[in-house]
């Protein structure tokens, strides 16, 4: 559950707002704005974290007060599923029949009163006048009428009252705010992946379910030959990462201020994603193999970005292939200081807009190291991109299957024999992972899996722990404090 606020629990008497209704704020405090433009920009369609920093620029939020909204608008879209229960319960109605936008701003008023340290009578007043700014007097009224009522109980009460006692999915979906599917998804997954057993899977869930809501720290990574983890390190409030050799942990401050980010040479990537790049320029190929590695599905950049600098250094080229045009061109803009870097080196890196389904037919046999980093339900980067637990259903796994098993047959025919795939997302979801490559494998005799585990190696070198049984990787938030990242690795026979 979130941070609690600091007030007393238990049934005794709470603070309320010690101004009359007609004195209370009638505008809407800036931060407090912020997030609430925020969540309707996620309500139409937008990806949070790529609208927040242009919503804090525009704004001009820096410091504490861009750390504010930025733990008011994700926290409220992490526990929204929690919170639309209680309030519910405290406007006597479903919340289906609340104008969408006072909905949003009761959220972001329950999350200030449940989830964060924000005095109750403040949170209150501060989300009447949100109310008036941007619904109507009207909606001022019934928002301070809600949350007096929430205000009445702790968290721990809300929780109580509202999740269903018999500790099934259905009550881990409302105490950990996830949709329930999801919270049945992630159970086979601890089992299917051998994480947990039928004895150990509901401590593990709950410990996953629970990680899911706490915001990562941000994970930087040095592009090789292009900027060092030292130089992180001096241009910023971070420290080295322990697992991975080329990351940094962030402290605090704003990633585009460092110089090597806003250079291209360095990014803001989890660590999940930098094992991935890592493992794969890792692993042997033929010395006669082509001297061209290949990124298959390479939006918006940022494992092209480690996997082509692993690719100069070793001497081999990088083609990134993305089949939206505005996704190939982020791509273009992540990889433009490797471009350059590979030009005076005499190799290249290209970026293509091209279907990656259609490369193996077009270039067969042609790569030493492909990377499929397939479109997924990003079951495993749930704490990362906050709303993503709401917009996704099971019917996503209908529509996703076919495209993952094209993508991975296409890798497998357009590497050269005794070159490697590697075939990566960022969900731990059984269907999209080890059934996909199990249907994929069976149907060719000419590919082999081989284990991946020895390639995922932290900062001193060593074999990343608890990585399971093998051949395949999976990665937990719980365990590695990255993102669920899954990593399988199929060797294209010699002899094909």
């Amino acid at each position: 559950m979130p941070d609690r606020p600091t007030r007393p629990h238990g049934r005794g008497p709470r603070q309320r707002s010690r101004t009359a209704p007609a004195q209370r704020t009638r505008a809407a405090e800036p931060t407090r704005f912020a997030a609430y433009t925020l969540l309707r920009a996620v309500a139409e369609g937008a990806y949070a974290n790529l609208e927040l920093p242009q919503i804090l620029r525009r704004r001009r939020l820096e410091g504490r007060d861009a750390a504010f909204t930025t733990e008011l608008a994700f926290g409220t879209l992490r526990w929204q599923g929690l919170y639309d229960k209680v309030i519910e319960v405290a406007a006597g109605r479903p919340v289906e029949r609340l104008d969408p936008a006072v909905l949003d701003v009761l959220r972001l008023g329950v999350h200030q009163m449940l989830g964060m340290r924000v005095a109750p009578h403040a949170a209150a007043d501060q989300t009447v006048g949100l109310a008036r700014t941007v619904a109507s007097q009207g909606a001022g009224g019934l928002v301070n009428a809600v949350l007096r009522r929430v205000g009445e109980r702790s968290l721990e009460e809300w929780v109580e009252e509202v999740a269903p006692r018999d500790g099934g999915s259905a009550a881990l979906a409302v105490r950990h705010s996830h949709p329930e599917w999801v919270v049945k998804a992630l159970r086979a997954a601890l089992l299917g992946h051998g994480r947990a057993t039928p004895e150990t899977v509901d401590a593990e869930l709950d410990a996953l379910l629970a990680a899911d809501n706490v915001p990562p720290v941000v994970h930087l990574v040095a592009r090789p030959g292009l900027a060092t983890v030292e130089e992180l390190l001096e241009d910023a409030d971070a420290e080295a990462s322990p697992g991975s050799p080329v990351g940094a942990v962030l402290h605090g401050g704003d990633p585009g201020r460092i110089a090597a980010v806003r250079d291209g040479r360095a990014a803001v990537q989890d660590e999940g994603s930098q094992h991935l790049a890592l493992a794969l320029a890792a692993v042997d190929v033929p010395d006669d193999a082509p001297a061209r590695w290949l990124d298959l599905c390479a939006g918006p950049g940022g494992k092209a970005g480690v996997l082509g600098a692993l690719a100069l250094q070793r001497g081999a080229d990088l083609t990134a292939v993305e089949v939206s045009e505005h996704r190939a061109d982020l791509v273009r803009s992540s990889l433009a200081a490797l471009t350059r870097r590979a030009e005076d080196a005499g190799r290249s890196v290209e970026v293509r807009t091209a279907d990656g389904r259609e490369i193996g037919e077009d270039e067969p046999a042609s790569y030493a190291k492909v990377l499929v980093d397939a479109p997924c339900t990003g079951l495993g980067a749930l704490r990362r991109r906050a709303e993503a637990r709401w917009r996704r259903t099971p019917a996503d796994l209908a529509s996703l299957g076919p495209l993952q098993r094209s993508l991975l047959a296409s890798a497998l025919d357009a590497v050269a024999p005794g070159g490697v795939v590697a075939y990566a997302t960022c969900s731990p979801h059984v269907a999209e992972t080890r059934f996909v490559v199990g249907d994929v494998v069976k149907k060719r005799d000419d590919v082999e899996v081989i284990d991946a585990r020895p390639f995922v190696r932290d900062a001193a070198g060593e074999q990343l722990a608890e990585l399971g049984d093998g051949p395949y990787v999976q990665l937990w938030p719980h365990v590695h404090g990255t993102d669920a990242m899954f990593l399988a690795f199929l060797r294209k026979r010699a002899d094909a």
